[in-house]
């Protein structure tokens, strides 16, 4: 293969990298019934006057899988954070103790559990179509290429190694979606 050639295959392979990237973040932040510290990535607190992640004002810790406990690094702040847990909308009902703040994971319902599963076939979904739009990226660099002057064969050689990797990828995502769908339907 000719350099160009590798070139493009490598950057095709660099966004389907990404897009795996991006949905095992997503992933993440679907809960599966199990307390994370990840489930309260997102929630943003005014610290002293400046809209900051979470991660950045406190310890997040999960000492069982029910329990999430939020201890602020600073504990005048303690009151900024769980009003911002609470403007969060996670569904979460934070305890303030004093010194840190108690967060109780409600067990999923059913009907939640069903939600979760279309959210993350949705997000699944997305994913795909983010790897599809890589492949298609990298097929008009491959004939873009053929046009300057790349022998034939070569582009076509090309095109099948973009089809393997999309291939690999969309396999991937699967099995992604797959497990997460299924640590979401454990009870």
């Amino acid at each position: 293969m000719t350099d160009d050639a590798i070139l493009c295959l490598e950057e095709a392979e660099e966004k389907m990298q990404h897009a795996i990237q991006h949905l095992e973040k997503e992933f993440q932040k679907i809960r599966a019934g199990k307390a994370n510290p990840n489930m309260l990535s997102g929630v943003r607190v005014e610290y002293y006057g400046v809209s900051t992640p979470i991660e950045q004002t406190s310890n997040i810790n999960t000492p069982d899988p029910r329990q999430i406990i939020v201890q602020p690094f600073d504990k005048s702040t303690i009151h900024e954070i769980e009003k911002a847990i609470l403007n969060a909308n996670l569904g979460f009902n934070p305890q303030n103790e004093g010194e840190l703040i108690r967060i109780q994971v409600p067990p999923l319902t059913e009907e939640r559990r069903m939600e979760l599963v279309k959210k993350v076939k949705h997000v699944g979904e997305e994913t795909k179509i983010g790897i599809r739009n890589a492949r298609r990226s990298a097929n008009e660099e491959d004939k873009k290429l053929e046009k300057e002057g790349m022998a034939e064969d070569e582009a076509k050689h090309l095109s099948d190694e973009i089809q393997k990797l999309t291939d690999n990828y969309i396999e991937k995502i699967e099995s992604l979606v797959e497990a997460k769908e299924k640590d979401i339907m454990t009870v």
